[in-house]
């Protein structure tokens, strides 16, 4: 992890297009300003694992292959 001691005021650059402004310190909190692309998505971490999670449990199949054969054999029977 790359560690940089920024004062209030002073930015750090991400690549090109991405700036990153320390705007204020409180206390043992930082009020951080960004300017990127509106096609980067940006999160608190916090957010972000929670997405991540969610798309996690939306992949996984909530019904079984087991299931999905009966279900699909049924409606053949019905079919005929």
């Amino acid at each position: 992890m790359l560690v940089l001691t920024r004062k209030k005021g002073e930015s750090i650059m991400l690549g090109h297009d991405i700036e990153i402004t320390v705007v204020d310190i409180d206390g043992d909190q930082i009020k951080l300003g960004i300017n990127a692309p509106k096609h980067i998505e940006i999160h608190r971490k916090e957010i972000y694992l929670t997405i991540q999670e969610e798309n996690k449990k939306a992949a996984k199949p909530t019904i079984s292959i087991h299931t999905l054969k009966e279900v699909f054999q049924n409606t053949r029977k019905i079919d005929e």
